[in-house]
């Protein structure tokens, strides 16, 4: 029964279904299902499937959301019960996240953001217009051993520069892998104002954050 219940939470994320996703979960939790089991052998499972079919164009951004949406959901019906246990999902590493100062772009980074909590990082979205000193102060605050910065315009991109100047700065760059992204960014723009890594997409992010903390 068990088995049965973890493998629809599965096919429930790969068929685009969160509200599914979330009721299956439901289920899972009363007939009093591990919470690390449901999270472990039924959720992650079914976001990297989705994050398979999406590299290989089989599936969409829309497909995406969808997943990560149901996944999100599932996640904070299991937060309480891990919280009642005493238990904590198991982390990769804590991340800070946010759009630069000056852009409103809230999509791409939001999905991002879902996409690496799905994977085992602790995330502390700072939302979008970030000024730079909000960023330092959330590192400080969280120790965080990520920093995710997008910008999704020409305009705006320079922030991301500053920001890593602002690290150094503060004296806590060497403990924060800092990746970037955004449609005018690319891998030279990374190399060029000393950003450890750059993703394309979500997908790209989950296993740059993944390296980066290896």
């Amino acid at each position: 029964m068990s088995n049965d219940l973890l493998e629809q939470i599965t096919a429930s994320l790969v068929d685009s279904d969160p509200d599914g996703t979330a009721e299956l979960t439901r289920q899972a939790i009363g007939a009093g299902m591990e919470p690390m089991t449901i999270i472990d052998r039924g959720l992650v499972p079914g976001m990297d499937i989705v994050g398979e079919k999406f590299r290989t164009g089989e599936y969409f951004l829309p497909h995406l959301i969808i997943a990560a949406s149901g996944m999100k959901q599932s996640m904070e019906l299991l937060e309480p019960e891990l919280s009642r246990r005493g238990e904590k999902a198991q982390t990769l590493g804590t991340a800070v996240i946010g759009t630069v100062k000056g852009d409103i772009h809230e999509i791409g980074k939001s999905l991002v953001a879902t996409m690496i909590a799905a994977n085992g990082f602790q995330v502390h979205d700072l939302g979008v217009d970030v000024p730079t000193e909000a960023f330092v102060a959330k590192v400080k605050e969280t120790g965080a051993n990520l920093l995710g910065l997008s910008a999704l315009l020409t305009t705006t991109m320079t922030a991301q520069r500053e920001i890593i100047e602002a690290l150094e700065e503060a004296g806590i760059r060497d403990q924060v892998k800092v990746m970037v992204g955004g449609a005018p960014v690319s891998q030279e723009w990374a190399r060029t104002i000393g950003a450890d890594g750059y993703a394309e997409d979500a997908v790209g992010a989950v296993e740059l954050c993944k390296e980066l903390v290896a």
